[in-house]
């Protein structure tokens, strides 16, 4: 018997903003649907994290060598962090989002 999930993003929804949908564990990574309509708090992962929009805008800040740039995205844009990058999201009303990362991470 096969495992088979079937998610239709734009039916998920969560009582808390950054709550998440565990779709899958796949080694050392987690790949989880999020839901939010608030910003997240700045932080640094101890491994990679790739974003995907699937529905909404984000503006996704981050530092580098001190600095911070923001970047706008939308459905269908991916925002790749190595580890110890620091970031933080911020929806634009609604958004849903695919995040890939390492197990166990906040």
């Amino acid at each position: 018997m096969s495992d088979i999930k079937v998610v239709r993003r734009r039916e998920f929804t969560a009582e808390r903003a950054w709550d998440a949908l565990d779709i899958a564990h796949l080694e050392n990574a987690s790949v989880r649907l999020h839901w939010t309509d608030r910003p997240y708090v700045w932080h640094v992962n101890d491994g990679c994290e790739v974003f995907v929009v699937l529905d909404g805008e984000v503006e996704m800040f981050y530092r580098e060598q001190g600095r911070e740039h923001r970047v706008l995205l939308r459905g269908g844009d991916l925002f790749y962090a190595g580890a110890g990058c620091e970031h933080v999201a911020h929806p634009l009303g609604e958004a849903r989002i695919l995040v890939v990362e390492k197990a166990g991470s906040p």
